[in-house]
């Protein structure tokens, strides 16, 4: 342990030099830029900045640092209105105007510093004045800017768009600015879906980044774009790969390109051979690799899986071998049994194999009659891969002597893009058969009691739910229902990112001729409240700008106003997800309370 203090310290990087530790302390919303010795001694702040920073990068070369950091752009009402310095309200004339869980009054913009004598006073605005981000929000960071070898040029991520235009697209492209002339010219011009994420080669001559070829679509497929930066000539490396390229990384010698990619509900290392265009797995396993840096001959990654939170580990980059090198958990870990984690392919309605992850109890016993829990994946496009998470926490679920059911329905990456892309404008129709076919399989053992079956899930887990207890044909005996859909018209016009309803609800509700539209409303799960006979919870949050609380408002009180038992578990301060550690522990009472209480 390096740091000690009462704040918290985040994103920790070697200065090119390496002699010193950069790295950000402070509360959110005053961070500021400080380095340490190598062993933690002799702390120094860097940066004073008001309103401080919320990411940095130091140049190659040492002489320059860029941080990210808010910039406001609009006026407000009280700019305008000076006169009243204590009103609250807010005038709004185009979309967008808020984003995930806050209202959008500031830009993230990037900033270039002199660090000639180790300290950050002065910077510039290399996007002075622009109404849009970079990195992207809400969840872009640093990784979305690259700075060339020579600490000549920089290349960031933004999508230039406002209001309604910006609300309505996922064209977002990549800039370089040149420090010198401070020009800036787009090198994506043209490539309408996300660029981003881009990575020079060690020697600074080709550019390598993460695209997506079609506008309005967030999960499009994932491809290896490379570019020649004195040419501008781009190769498109995944074409007859069906799979997602994520979390490019340059080998030393820059003739290969390392990436995280999703086989098969598990997410593995893959290279690049830039010599032959090939690509190849380098690692296969029941886990979920999270990122990949060649250092010494060796590749370093982080691991995670069902069983096992993240750790550090080694990977041989010939044959995929891999020892564990930070043993984190490994204390808390000796002191637990864990749950079997099994595969099985399972039938669907129309013929194809499905993948679904079964999760027993610790000391399971055959001869016993579990009750059983079918998950229902968010996303929509989020693969039940090998995760480890702290909310839907398999073996947690596991632990309280539940047979969890994890089916890989349509709609998931690792499966090729057929298999992804039938989710869409179809929410209520194959994939929800998925859901029954993988339930209908597992709890037809022995060992799984059909008459005790609950089904949870989250975001579109949570549609899936709401939609489940007007379509079950009495399978299941309790529901619970996280940040979900409940009326689609409503959720249209609610929402923040628009591109998303258009591209998988088929557009506006009141386009009468848009059938695959008309056939995503007809789905809403409000339609069959009045099959709803099953005790449901609903939990929600106010801040959460995605799917507002008012969806989780409306169902609640629909299972209430037709007598279904129900509890709603709300939070104020909470956004898509559950962040506040109290706020988290109350969660998962909650949900295990309801289960044992109607599956017990």
């Amino acid at each position: 342990q390096l740091t000690t203090t009462a704040a918290g310290e985040y994103a920790a990087v070697w200065r090119p030099d390496g002699q010193k530790i950069g790295y950000m302390s402070g509360a959110s919303g005053s961070m500021q830029l400080w380095e340490m010795d190598v062993d933690g001694s002799n702390p120094q702040q860097v940066s004073d900045l008001v309103d401080g920073i919320t990411g940095f990068m130091y140049s190659p070369d040492m002489t320059e640092v860029l941080f990210t950091k808010e910039v406001k752009i609009y006026d407000n009402v009280v700019d305008a209105n000076p006169d009243l310095d204590k009103t609250s309200g807010r005038l709004m004339s185009d979309l967008m105007y808020r984003h995930w869980d806050g209202w959008v009054d500031s830009f993230s913009h990037i900033f270039l510093a002199d660090y000639t004598n180790g300290t950050i006073a002065e910077a510039q605005d290399i996007m002075e004045n622009e109404p849009w981000d970079a990195p992207l929000k809400p969840f872009g960071g640093t990784e979305q800017i690259a700075w060339s070898p020579d600490s000549k040029t920089i290349v960031y991520t933004s999508r230039k768009l406002e209001g309604m235009k910006s609300a309505k697209s996922t064209n977002s492209d990549l800039y370089i600015y040149d420090i010198e002339t401070g020009n800036t010219k787009n090198i994506t011009v043209g490539m309408m879906g996300y660029d981003t994420n881009p990575t020079f080669s060690p020697d600074g001559l080709l550019l390598a980044w993460e695209s997506m070829e079609r506008d309005g679509y967030e999960s499009d497929k994932s491809r290896l774009f490379v570019m020649n930066v004195a040419t501008g000539e781009k190769t498109n490396y995944s074409k007859g790969f069906d799979q997602n390229a994520n979390g490019l990384s340059w080998s030393t010698d820059g003739e290969t390109l390392y990436f995280i990619s999703d086989w098969h509900a598990t997410e593995e290392i893959y290279k690049l051979s830039l010599a032959d265009g090939k690509i190849n797995a380098i690692t296969s396993g029941v886990h979920d690799y999270h990122s990949v840096v060649e250092a010494d001959g060796e590749l370093i990654s982080t691991r995670v899986s069902m069983s096992k939170p993240q750790e550090i580990y080694s990977v041989n980059a010939e044959n995929g071998e891999a020892v564990e090198l930070s043993h984190e958990n490994k204390h808390l870990l000796d002191q637990l049994t864990f749950g079997e984690v099994t595969k099985r392919w399972v039938k669907t309605t129309d013929n194809k194999q499905m993948l679904v992850w079964v999760i027993l109890p610790p000391h399971f016993d055959a001869n016993k009659k579990y009750p059983g829990l079918l998950y229902c994946q968010g996303g929509p496009q989020g693969t039940v891969s090998q995760f480890w998470s702290y909310r839907w926490n398999f073996q947690m679920m596991a632990a309280n002597d539940y047979v969890i059911v994890a089916p890989n329905r349509r709609g998931l990456p690792g499966f090729g893009q057929e298999w992804l892309e039938q989710i869409s404008g179809d929410y209520g129709g194959q994939n929800m058969k998925d859901y029954l076919s993988a339930i209908d399989n597992v709890s037809k053992e022995e060992w799984v009691d059909a008459d005790r079956l609950g089904a949870v899930g989250a975001s579109y887990g949570g549609f899936s739910v709401y939609w489940l207890a007007g379509n079950h044909n009495k399978r299941f005996k309790a529901f619970i229902s996280h940040d979900g859909m409940f009326n689609f018209e409503a959720q249209y016009l609610e929402t923040e990112e628009m591109w998303f309803v258009d591209w998988d609800l088929g557009g506006p509700f009141w386009d009468k001729s848009n059938k695959v539209a008309q056939r995503s409303y007809a789905n809403s799960p409000h339609k069959f409240v009045e099959n709803w006979d099953t005790p449901i919870l609903v939990i929600h949050s106010e801040k959460d700008y995605r799917i507002v609380a008012s969806q989780g408002m409306s169902a609640f009180n629909a299972a209430i106003l037709k007598g279904i038992p129900a509890e709603y578990l709300y939070f104020p301060d909470e956004n898509h997800w559950i962040l506040h550690p109290q706020n988290a522990i109350l969660w998962q009472r909650t949900f295990f309370n309801w289960l044992d209480k109607w599956l017990k």
